[in-house]
């Protein structure tokens, strides 16, 4: 999985890019937020939930918070100098009930393009 962000900045859930190499690791970088659905929205997915199939409402707010969790992800690695993020991952936890905490991680790292080997 790789995304490019408006600032160029690449990242990736594997360890390399190919045709770059990693010239220098600053680090882990990290987001995180903490969400939880409103009263009204927890009444709108107890109505879905009746029906049965996707939980639009609970499918929302995960993708907004995996979103934003992101973001600050990005932000904080491009702080740092980075150009590149490796080893993405996401994990969430419940630290309330009703209120979820998810954060996106991985290691900052400056990358250039991989000079060619002349040997081959």
């Amino acid at each position: 999985m790789q995304n490019q962000t408006q600032n160029q900045l690449l990242v990736t859930t594997g360890f390399d890019f190919s045709g770059f190499q990693v010239v220098r690791y600053l680090g882990i970088v990290r987001g995180i937020t903490v969400r939880s659905r409103s009263a009204i929205g927890q009444i709108g997915a107890g109505v879905q939930q009746l029906f049965g199939g996707n939980l639009s409402l609970y499918t929302e707010l995960c993708e907004h918070a995996r979103q934003e969790a992101f973001d600050l992800m990005v932000q904080h690695a491009t702080a740092i100098g980075a150009n590149a993020i490796i080893g993405m991952r996401y994990d969430a936890n419940e630290v309330a009930q009703g209120a979820t905490e998810v954060l996106a991680y991985g290691t900052a790292v400056v990358i250039q393009p991989a000079k060619p080997n002349p040997g081959y």
